[in-house]
């Protein structure tokens, strides 16, 4: 199973957020909004922020899915 991000970006866009916005504004680093693009594992903080953030839950934000639909 892979982590895929596609409900942040969708959400990111919804509410007209950019992503370097949330970088600022959740209080992470440039290195972890990079591996979210790339679909690489980030900490449970970093996921917290965002979720904090956007007045969101995980699910709205990540999901898992079979690899080769990554």
């Amino acid at each position: 199973m892979a982590v895929s991000y596609k409900r942040l970006w969708k959400l990111l866009i919804d509410k007209d957020i950019k992503k370097v916005d949330l970088e600022r504004k959740a209080g992470i680093t440039h290195y972890a909004l990079s591996k979210l693009t790339q679909s690489k594992d980030v900490s449970t903080e970093v996921l917290g922020k965002i979720c904090e953030t956007l007045d969101c839950t995980i699910d709205d934000i990540m999901e898992f899915v079979p690899e080769e639909e990554k």
